[in-house]
C-alpha cells in the first residue's frame, strides 16, 4: 500500500508541476508564458526577469516530469523545492504563513511533499526503482 501512497503522490506532485512550468515555458492553462512570467518577477525585484522565469520554469516542468515518472526522483524533487523557497524568499514570505494572505502556507506544504518523496523515495512502480537508481529506497 505505501508504494501505491507513494505512486499517487509522485503523479499528482509532478502533474502539477509540469501544469505550473507550462504555465511560464509556454503560457499554457492562461499561463504568461515567459514574456509574462519575465514581466511579473521584473514586478516584484526578481531581476533579469527573462532568465529567472525560463529557470523557475524548466525548474517546475522538469521537476515535474522527474517526479511523476519517478526517474532521478530526488533530482525532480530538488528541483520543485528550489522553486518553492524562491518562491517565499521573493514574493510569499513577506505576506505571512497564511496562503489566503499571499503568504507561504501552501509552498511549505509543497517542499514537505518533495523533502518526503527524498528521503521515502519514489517507491515500487516509480523507474528509479526499475533501474535501481540510489534514491529508490522501497
Amino acid at each position: 500500500m505505501v508504494d501505491l501512497a507513494l505512486l499517487i503522490l509522485r503523479v499528482w506532485l509532478g502533474f502539477t508541476f509540469v501544469l505550473h512550468g507550462g504555465q511560464k515555458l509556454f503560457g499554457w492553462f492562461g499561463g504568461g508564458g515567459i514574456a509574462g512570467t519575465a514581466r511579473y518577477f521584473e514586478g516584484v525585484g526578481i531581476r533579469p526577469g527573462r532568465f529567472w522565469a525560463v529557470l523557475a520554469g524548466l525548474g517546475e516542468f522538469g521537476g515535474g516530469v522527474l517526479v511523476g515518472l519517478g526517474f532521478l526522483t530526488p533530482l525532480g524533487a530538488l528541483a520543485i523545492v528550489i522553486t518553492m523557497v524562491v518562491a517565499i524568499s521573493a514574493v510569499a514570505g513577506r505576506h505571512g504563513f497564511w496562503v489566503q494572505d499571499g503568504g507561504y502556507e501552501y509552498n511549505l506544504l509543497i517542499i514537505a511533499v518533495a523533502l518526503m518523496l527524498i528521503l521515502a523515495g519514489p517507491g515500487a512502480y516509480a523507474i528509479d526503482h526499475r533501474l535501481g537508481v540510489v534514491g529508490s529506497r522501497s
